[in-house]
């Protein structure tokens, strides 16, 4: 059984929920820090941080730190080799906002559907509609992909079998996941080339990781409907954007939704702003209804699972490594 010590936290909670992780890691003494220097005098003695970002090179060298969590969703920022070699356990609130991101991806895939931004233009223009819209249709009876079926990808496959699409679904593990009608897995050495052939909409909501960094290139989009549309709401890097800035310029694919970038802020600059048939959101959703209270949900059964030796929720684990990222010096 593990014992906890002394807590790092930095999460800008309110302080009724602080109140209540107090009580939750009782006996623990809890040590509040935000800038730099406080939280290298409480690294020398944690052995547990909650912290409100990624961890960083200051806490490989801290000598009792045994586990983090870290109160977001992607590990990648923190998905380190030295973590792992150091037998650090690391944990995300990853899950906590899995309902708005699958919202999200059903703004941009009706949004495309329904071609609103040429209705919204239209309005402007006081025009009764445009040509062509007696052709669209609804997203009943298209096919979706979903990329990735973690939290937010089986809150997509829920969704999208509500509203009568058939739904591919593309993971790492074999495991049959709820309302996905065929599954193909990297385990079984199936690979991504017939959902992309199949699917009207390609939602990628898969970690960002060395497996999946621009996991969708140039191939991937040759592969894809010339009437697809690709959504992203994982991490920038699963896409390689020089490739789709290509492909949409090329009008190899329908359109792009797109929420995360591989630099954000998307630099002014950036050709994406101009591409035709993108839609751009600032990797900002919708918060669900008491996001802490979710967070303190999960912290407080790991908290639990750490202390009697079981597995941790959203655990870090080799395949999640990502050396893309920023690297120890």
């Amino acid at each position: 059984m593990a014992e906890i010590g002394v807590v790092l936290v930095t999460v800008r909670w309110s302080d009724a929920y602080l109140a209540k992780l107090k009580q939750q890691l009782q006996p623990a003494e809890i040590i509040h820090a935000q800038d730099a220097a406080e939280i290298m005098s409480a690294l020398a003695r944690a052995d547990v941080a909650i912290l409100s970002g990624d961890l960083d090179d200051r806490f490989a060298d801290a000598p009792r730190l045994r586990w983090i969590h870290c109160d977001h969703a992607g590990l990648n920022k923190s998905a380190r080799p030295w973590v792992l070699e150091h037998g650090l356990f690391v944990t995300s609130s990853s899950g906590r906002s899995a309902p708005a991101l699958a919202e999200h991806a059903f703004l941009f895939m009706l949004l495309f559907a329904y071609r609103y931004p040429m209705f919204l233009e239209a309005q402007r223009q006081h025009r009764w509609g445009f040509e062509g819209q007696n052709q669209l249709r609804g997203l009943i009876g298209k096919t979706i992909g979903v990329v990735g079926l973690g939290n937010t990808g089986r809150e997509i496959a829920t969704r999208a079998r509500a509203m009568g699409m058939r739904v591919l679904g593309y993971r790492r593990s074999a495991e049959a996941v709820p309302n996905v009608d065929r599954l193909y897995a990297s385990a079984r050495g199936e690979s991504l080339d017939d959902l992309l052939r199949e699917s009207d909409f390609v939602v990628l909501a898969t970690p960002l990781s060395d497996a999946t960094h621009h996991l969708i290139g140039a191939r991937e989009l040759a592969l894809m409907k010339s009437s697809g549309v690709l959504v992203n709401m994982a991490r920038g890097a699963v896409v390689d954007e020089a490739a789709l800035i290509d492909a949409m310029r090329a009008g190899r694919i329908a359109g792009a939704g797109l929420d995360t970038f591989e630099q954000e802020p998307l630099a002014p600059d950036s050709p994406i702003w101009d591409l035709p048939n993108v839609l751009i959101t600032p990797h900002t959703t919708p918060q669900v209804p008491d996001r802490t209270g979710r967070s303190f949900e999960m912290i407080s059964e790991n908290i639990r699972r750490y202390r009697a030796g079981e597995r941790m929720l959203n655990l870090l684990t080799p395949d999640d490594v990502y050396t893309q990222g920023v690297r120890r010096q």
